[in-house]
């Protein structure tokens, strides 16, 4: 059994295949510092290696935020690099501060396992760019989020800008960034930027039986090769690249012990138990993309 890391920032639970990652910085209302950032990369890394790691939920410390951006300090320099003191331990690619927001999202995009948003409460800045690459987000009665870069003097980051739009449409997205406002969990939904809403004592609850529905009853390799599928094909410019890439899929997989096990529970009528793993039985294409800067 694979020893359970130790954060300073975040708390990590795993129980029954589903690993909890919570912000645990509810004094400041979970902002994000570069340390956090940091152990969420690293968060990650584990939920992939872990193969008992079968879904991943995300949540906040406290009842207040789910994150409440980044930690803005007191001196107002932020957003400064150049200026920071830890600027000596930020990558930088042509003279460029890499986002730490973008980079956590990049990671969460590459994730071999399902992930679920179980916002708590304000999640605003990074608190709700954090969100988009994540596969569903729930939220509590009493969410709010906003997209606030613009009241900052700032832009949008966390890859936001290709999120997105992709999740809830140009204008949508633009209104939120254009104005910075803070809107209800209700206008979440309505724009499909939430599932669904629940009251905050069964808001976990609620997130575990959505991650039990995605995994009980399917193959780890498979939701592995699907959630990378679905994600990548959002920037594909032809249905041709989906139909490379699911043919090459069907065939590896279909050779597959998982799949001879998928089709014997069918005809004995019970649950399948799938022993393929992520971590030893991906399929030689994989990864099929190209190599991205920055990397």
């Amino acid at each position: 059994m694979r020893a359970v890391p130790q954060f300073e920032t975040l708390l990590y639970e795993l129980e029954d295949g589903i690993a909890t990652i919570t912000l645990n910085r509810p004094q400041r209302m979970n902002a994000l510092t570069y340390g956090m950032a940091l152990e969420l990369l690293a968060a990650f890394d584990e939920t992939d290696a872990d193969d008992a790691v079968k879904a991943v939920i995300v949540t906040g410390a406290g009842e207040r935020a789910f994150c409440a951006g980044a930690d803005l300090g007191s001196d107002g320099k932020a957003f400064d690099f150049a200026s920071r003191p830890d600027r000596g331990e930020r990558p930088v690619v042509n003279g460029i501060f890499r986002d730490s927001g973008g980079r956590v999202a990049l990671r969460i995009f590459d994730s071999l396992k399902p992930v679920i948003a179980a916002v708590n409460g304000a999640a605003v800045g990074f608190g709700a760019t954090f969100l988009l690459p994540m596969d569903i987000r729930i939220a509590a009665e009493g969410a709010r989020f906003g997209f606030v870069f613009a009241r900052r003097g700032i832009v949008p980051e966390t890859a936001s800008a290709w999120f997105l739009p992709r999740l809830v449409g140009i204008s949508t997205a633009l209104e939120w960034c254009y104005s910075g406002r803070i809107f209800a969990a209700q206008e979440a939904l309505e724009q499909k930027l939430v599932r669904s809403i629940h009251p905050p004592k069964e808001l976990l609850p609620a997130a575990r039986e959505l991650a039990r529905s995605l995994i009980d009853c399917s193959a780890p390799v498979s939701l592995a090769l699907t959630r990378q599928m679905m994600w990548r094909m959002l920037g594909a410019d032809h249905p041709m690249e989906a139909h490379k890439i699911d043919s090459r899929g069907v065939m590896s997989r279909g050779s597959s012990a998982d799949a001879k096990e998928g089709v014997q529970s069918f005809f004995e009528k019970r649950s399948p138990r799938f022993p393929e793993t992520v971590s030893q039985n991906l399929p030689q294409f994989f990864p099929w993309w190209r190599t991205r800067d920055f990397e």
